[in-house]
């Protein structure tokens, strides 16, 4: 997958898991969607993401 972080064991990227949630679709759809990921998978996307946003900055625009 070119790099991008993946669930393990499946090439399902860390990004189509969030862009799914961002668009709207419950975990539920997602499931459905990918019958081979787990609600723990989904939560770890999203704990995925949080990490790597807590180390951007930001800087002030003047």
């Amino acid at each position: 997958m070119m790099g991008k972080p993946c669930v393990k064991g499946t090439r399902i990227t860390a990004e189509a898991i969030l862009r799914r949630l961002g668009a709207g679709h419950s975990f539920a759809d997602v499931l459905e969607a990918y019958p081979q990921l787990s609600e723990d998978d989904l939560r770890a996307a999203l704990a995925f993401a949080a990490d790597y946003l807590e180390h951007e900055t930001i800087l002030a625009a003047e």
